[in-house]
């Protein structure tokens, strides 16, 4: 996916092959970029084994260069990636290392967070600018990983409407992610029980019921290897 691609080049890394021809770039760097690229996509379909795994492989990838910087920015890429899943709770990595990150860096964690100040929203990543000003603004967004992430600020935030949750709830199944998909569905139902809305929360039941029954056995652990 090559929007998801930039985006790991541009949050994770800072710099990698697929964003400049010359010169190569170093082993670390491709190393750690696929590892990051794998744990996203594990994390999203629910495969925790998996995506810990490569995590932790993307984690010593980035601490060989010594740069506390980068290993901060890939604690924010998973934060992101569990922020589109509704799983709100604190950026710890990220929070242990933020004296050492940019101002770029400490603006998106806040955005994550839904605490960002409008002084902080031109420092935000391009795609995130807009939503943090207006939750009509989300569904504008291409890629669909910016996108989810963009409801789950705007959540955080109070900022979301009952489209957005439409939204994110569509974005995750265009895209066979369970794990945010099943978030979203719940968060929908309980709005929709809230509401009385008992047919709407029963169809929402009946989605939920199948992406839970769709959800792989857990397998154990592959010894790590090198990309």
């Amino acid at each position: 996916m090559r929007s998801l691609a930039r985006s790991l080049c541009a949050l994770a890394l800072a710099a990698c092959a697929a964003c400049s021809s010359t010169p190569p770039a170093p082993d670390w760097q491709m190393n750690a970029h696929g590892a990051a690229g794998r744990a996203l996509q594990a994390y999203l379909r629910g495969d925790d084994a998996v995506a810990d795994r490569e995590w932790a492989l993307a984690r010593a990838e980035v601490a060989r260069t010594g740069r506390v910087e980068l290993a901060a920015r890939l604690e924010l890429l998973r934060c992101a990636a569990r922020v589109a899943s509704l799983d709100t709770g604190p950026c710890a990595a990220f929070e242990a290392l933020r004296q050492d990150a940019g101002a770029e860096d400490a603006a998106y964690a806040d955005y994550l967070a839904g605490r960002e100040s409008p002084a902080q929203r031109p420092l935000l990543p391009g795609p995130q600018r807009a939503a943090a000003r207006s939750a009509q603004a989300i569904g504008t967004l291409a890629d669909p990983l910016s996108r989810l992430v963009a409801a789950g600020a705007a959540l955080q935030a109070g900022r979301a409407t009952p489209e957005t949750l439409v939204l994110a709830t569509d974005t995750a199944s265009a895209q066979g992610w369970r794990r945010p998909l099943l978030a979203w569905l719940l968060a929908r139902q309980q709005r929709a029980g809230a509401a009385g809305d008992t047919a709407l929360a029963d169809a929402l039941g009946r989605r939920i019921t199948l992406v839970q029954q769709g959800a792989q056995p857990r397998r154990a652990p592959a010894p790590a290897s090198m990309p």
